[in-house]
């Protein structure tokens, strides 16, 4: 199987006794159309059948329907750890002994602020409620957790929303930020700005001193930002990093009707996948037509900041949902991204500077160092103020090559070449990135065409022609490529003597 299923999300009910102002989904009351008990434990079965090792019981609220403990019971029996996120309003002694009795490994509850902000959101009196809720869970031995959505009501509150949580037995808290969809969409002045990413950030990172309570980022909150690198490696006790939106890859999503998707944030009709009363969860799961929008999304298919960023090929625009939310299209660039953040004031700093040198001067030396994505920054600017400059255009072609922007390196290498065919960089850096592109005949061309263009004050085309030649098995072009610069510069065959030796243990291995 491809894509390994983990974990997902299973609205068990739209049903919900609270009318909070940031719900995704509108939860009021229960659909016609819900999966009956015997359905769910059908599908209880199916996750198992899959390899799901987490699913997560939410709703609504998933404690206003009767059989929740059953279907927390059906996924333990079926080899799954069952967790379940409540507003925590209905929690009392029978409902926590029900939870320890079908397996549910965590109960996390919704808090949404201290007392005033909490009840503003959701309703009167359901913080109390909440508190009450936890104290109950750490008498009764059962592990809990909060979930945040962070908005512009609560983040000033963090810090002591924390010393409230650990005081009642908390030891795991998840922060996500509100998105305009569902109930917030009506409600959107509370939606927090990019520039407050950085600081839930910051936050996590200070409390990683704090051993009593473990931060948790939902997948919206990055990325690439050394301090959330750090607190998502202590929340998952790993090295795992940001690697990409796991929807339809790694986890799913299910509505109460047994609508299948890729995440449960994102429940527009488009991205439902089919349904488990009409096609069984595996087919729908190892379908090659299904979760096309995640599965075949890559870096070159991301607009703007995102399909240019040095992350771009592992981070893939961040959450999915966040760019559905904030631009409209999954395939926007993800402004609610630390890394973002970072270089837009970086852009802005460089707006400022006209000093057309100056820029080049310190793209070029950013390139030498590896800091390929300023110096992609510079250059931009640079060419801004003077469009066709050569000099320019060939730095920027390398750089953003390096970025592995391969078409835009692409195109940038032809319009050089449109104005100077004879270009040597721009014949090989067209070269090396039609290879890249998969255009490998067409690439090698343009690396031979270089080495004709060349001396022996430049020889770096017959050294990119060789390793491509051979890379791609072609190791009798590459014996002539590498001859020939040895016959122009002495020096270059001492530079390159690993090269020699290496060809000639490929020479070695076809001749045996």
């Amino acid at each position: 199987m491809k894509y390994k299923p983990m974990t997902g999300v299973w609205e068990i009910t739209m049903g919900c006794n609270m009318r909070c102002k940031h719900c995704g989904s509108i939860c009021e009351n229960p659909q016609n159309d819900e999966l009956t008990t015997k359905e769910a434990l059908k599908l209880c079965k199916e996750l198992g059948e899959l390899g799901f090792k987490h699913i997560t019981l939410s709703g609504g609220e998933p404690t206003t329907r009767d059989d929740w403990h059953i279907i927390a019971k059906g996924l333990k029996d079926n080899g799954i750890i069952p967790t379940m996120i409540t507003n925590g309003w209905l929690i009392n002694e029978e409902i926590v002994d029900k939870a320890i009795k079908s397996g549910i490994n965590t109960v996390a509850i919704s808090i949404d602020g201290l007392e005033d902000t909490h009840d503003f959101m959701r309703k009167s009196g359901s913080f109390q409620r909440s508190i009450k809720a936890l104290k109950l869970m750490k008498d009764k031995g059962m592990y809990s957790a909060v979930v945040t959505t962070v908005n512009k009501q609560n983040i000033d509150q963090l810090e002591d929303m924390k010393n409230v949580f650990i005081e009642n037995g908390v030891t795991t808290w998840q922060l996500q930020i509100g998105m305009p969809m569902g109930s917030l969409k009506e409600n959107c002045e509370l939606v927090l700005g990019n520039d407050a990413i950085d600081k839930i950030i910051d936050f996590g990172y200070k409390s990683l001193d704090d051993n009593r309570i473990r931060i948790h980022f939902a997948d919206c909150i990055g990325y690439f930002n050394v301090k959330e690198m750090e607190v998502r490696k202590a929340s998952s006790n790993s090295d795992h990093i940001w690697q990409g939106c796991g929807a339809g890859k790694n986890s799913l999503g299910i509505l109460c009707n047994g609508d299948i998707l890729g995440c449960t944030s994102i429940r527009d009709r488009e991205f439902i996948e089919g349904n488990i009363r009409e096609t069984s969860l595996k087919d729908i799961w190892t379908s090659t037509k299904t979760f096309k929008w995640n599965r075949d999304i890559t870096k070159e298919k991301i607009e703007g900041f995102c399909g240019k960023c040095k992350y771009g090929d592992v981070c893939l625009g961040g959450c999915s949902n966040s760019r559905l939310c904030m631009e409209n299209s999954i395939y926007k660039e993800n402004k609610y991204c630390s890394y973002y953040m970072a270089m837009d004031r970086k852009r802005e700093e460089i707006a400022a500077i006209d000093d057309i040198d100056n820029l080049f001067e310190n793209a070029e030396k950013l390139a030498g160092v590896g800091e390929f994505q300023l110096s992609q920054l510079l250059l931009e600017r640079a060419l801004y103020l003077k469009e066709d400059d050569i000099e320019f255009l060939n730095l920027y072609a390398y750089v953003n090559f390096m970025l592995k922007n391969y078409t835009i390196a692409k195109d940038i290498n032809e319009k050089i070449l449109e104005i100077d065919c004879k270009n040597i960089y721009a014949n090989k850096g067209l070269g090396l990135t039609l290879c890249k592109l998969g255009e490998v005949e067409k690439g090698i061309q343009y690396l031979k065409n270089a080495v004709k263009l060349t001396d022996y004050n430049y020889m770096a085309p017959y050294h990119d022609c060789a390793v491509t030649l051979m890379e791609y098995n072609k190791i009798e072009e590459a014996k002539d490529i590498l001859q020939q610069a040895r016959e122009i510069s002495l020096d270059f065959f001492e530079k390159n003597k690993d090269l020699y030796d290496k060809l000639n243990i490929f020479a070695t291995t076809e001749e045996a």
